[in-house]
């Protein structure tokens, strides 16, 4: 075995190192995944003159930058959050506004600091997101690489927002409750909080004809302090597909709202917040 293939097998085994200098320990810890919408699409449209797609770069006041919101990058190093989070993230995508920065700005009144972990990529399936799979496995990572950044952080929800993808095909559609629990199941496991809070959106929009049996679903998955938030009726960009700007906003907002009233979650930490989104980095 010659030395440099041995140096890449030490580099895949090591655990991950994060760059935390600045940041304050005891991190509360927040995870959002998914896909298109939570990685955020408010403000991306096709640019004809270009044939390319952009986003407009209008960010709302409640998406604004804040010294108190940070956000872990794909090589795991924290900086000031700012919109679009997944820009290196969902790297085959052209981002923009998304629930998070949203989400963050009315939690860090609580919390007083925030940070937000991004892990969403686009026009992923849910199968894609079971326990072996690349993005399943990469979003415990990089939730992993959070707590030990903060000297041992506590995760306090995960936000969940995908879906899209599995109403194209009946089978993907009928198994969606199945996976779904698992892969709630699984990371709560993984990350070794068993009643970890998980506010889920219900789908306000679908890429195929099975839309009302992933919502059904989404609706109904009977698991303990599992909390959906419907995304139903919210405006959407004209592709008819991602929601606008405002209504990210909005949504973040709403999953706020269905955090908050989770009993003891006013009382969960007033350190340092962490959100791990779930659009992933890595494809």
């Amino acid at each position: 075995m010659n030395k440099i293939f041995l140096f890449f097998i030490v580099v895949l085994l090591s655990p991950p190192r994060v760059h935390s200098q600045t940041v304050p320990r005891s991190l509360s810890i927040f995870i959002l995944a998914g896909q298109s919408n939570m990685a955020g699409r408010g403000g991306v449209y096709n640019d004809t003159s270009k044939n390319i797609i952009v986003w407009d770069g209008v960010i709302p006041p409640e998406s604004r930058s804040n010294p108190s919101i940070l956000r872990l990058t794909a090589k795991l190093e924290w900086e000031e959050a700012k919109e679009p989070l997944h820009a290196d993230i969902d790297v085959n995508k052209t981002n923009g506004v998304g629930p998070g920065m949203s989400f963050a700005n009315r939690v860090v009144n609580r919390f007083g600091k925030v940070g937000l972990v991004p892990c969403s990529v686009g026009g992923t399936k849910l199968s894609q997101w079971q326990k072996g799979e690349f993005l399943y496995e990469e979003t415990v990572k990089r939730a992993k690489a959070a707590a030990v950044a903060s000297g041992g952080g506590s995760y306090q929800a995960v936000l969940w927002y995908q879906g899209e993808s599995d109403t194209v095909d009946f089978v993907d559609a009928s198994d969606y409750k199945k996976r779904l629990v698992k892969f709630f199941n699984d990371l709560r496991s993984d990350l070794q909080h068993p009643n970890l809070p998980i506010i889920q959106v219900a789908l306000a929009t679908g890429a195929g004809p099975y839309l009302g049996e992933v919502r059904k679903a989404q609706l109904e998955t009977d698991l303990e302090n599992v909390h959906c938030v419907d995304a139903m009726g919210l405006p959407l960009e004209p592709d008819g597909l991602h929601l606008t700007t405002a209504s990210q906003v909005r949504l973040g907002q709403m999953m706020v709202d269905a955090f908050f009233a989770i009993p003891s979650s006013a009382e969960i930490f007033s350190g340092f917040s962490v959100l791990v989104l779930f659009p992933l980095f890595f494809l």
